[in-house]
């Protein structure tokens, strides 16, 4: 009778078995589950005072605390930080953060070169004999904000320099140590190197980007026609004009306060014109 028992017990066991796997069985249960009628009963149950009161006794007991510490503790945590830090959008968003801090500065330094600009122009057009500014004027960059930018362009390639000076030893006698003091060569060759290389700096700069990180910094950049793109041939003749403006005593950048577009000798010769650049940085990965 107990194998009878058994025999029957496990048929039926079987037979339960088979008719939860079933497809029909599983179709049921999702259409009960999916009901109107169960998901009220859901949002009644959860939303019920007691299921509450559960719920915060449950957060407050030891035993969250203790399978929250293990989960900080484990190597699953630790790869999922590691894996967070590495991603290219986190990198992205550190790094875009700290450069929307320096472009803010160097705005707010445009900003108080642009009224500086505004003066001198100002004193300019009083001494021609001119009241009003023309409106593309107040559409370029000014004599001021441009010096500003070369300073800081000045300041980069004096670091650059000195620090490949450094490198090769090439230098004006305190890195060489040399007790004989600096001679005509060294000055001669240190000069050309140093003009060639800010040539080629303001160059580079110029045909790829059309603004160098001095003028990154203020936010303005290079224009021709509503390009940034000025190409090596404009990049090369702007440099010519600004060779010209240095030599000149600086005559070819005070064409800029008597020009209605803001424009230099270098301007002229490149057909190029310096503008504000003030587009919103956008994130990589919002592209």
């Amino acid at each position: 009778a107990t194998g009878i028992d058994d025999a029957v017990e496990r048929t039926t066991e079987e037979a339960i078995v088979r008719a939860l796997e079933s497809p029909a069985v599983e179709r049921a249960i999702i259409r009960v589950l999916e009901s109107d009628e169960a998901q009220a009963a859901l949002e009644r149950a959860l939303s019920s005072p007691a299921v509450e009161r559960a719920a915060v006794r449950v957060l407050d007991s030891e035993l969250v605390d203790h399978v929250w510490d293990r989960l900080l503790a484990s190597d699953e945590a630790q790869k999922l930080v590691e894996r967070i830090a590495e991603a290219p959008e986190v990198r992205a968003a550190i790094a875009q953060q700290g450069v929307g801090l320096i472009q803010d500065v160097g705005r707010q330094i445009r900003e108080v070169s642009d009224r500086v600009d505004d003066a001198l122009e100002g004193l300019a057009r009083r001494l021609r004999g001119r009241t009003a500014a023309p409106e593309e004027a107040r559409e370029r960059v000014g004599l001021a904000t441009r010096a500003v930018g070369a300073a800081v362009d000045a300041g980069v390639l004096n670091l650059i320099f000195l620090g490949v000076s450094a490198l090769f030893g090439i230098t004006i006698g305190g890195v060489l140590g040399d007790d004989e003091g600096t001679t005509g060569w060294q000055i001669a060759v240190g000069s050309g190197l140093w003009i060639t290389a800010g040539a080629t700096y303001l160059g580079f700069f110029w045909a790829l980007s059309g603004q160098t990180p001095g003028m990154r910094f203020l936010s303005i950049r290079l224009d021709v026609d509503g390009r940034r793109h000025i190409g090596t041939r404009r990049a090369v003749r702007r440099l010519i004009g600004t060779g010209l403006s240095i030599l000149s005593l600086g005559i070819g950048f005070l064409m800029i306060l008597l020009d209605d577009r803001r424009r230099s000798l270098a301007d002229r010769m490149a057909g190029t014109e310096v503008i504000e650049d003030d587009r919103p940085m956008v994130a990589p990965h919002s592209t």
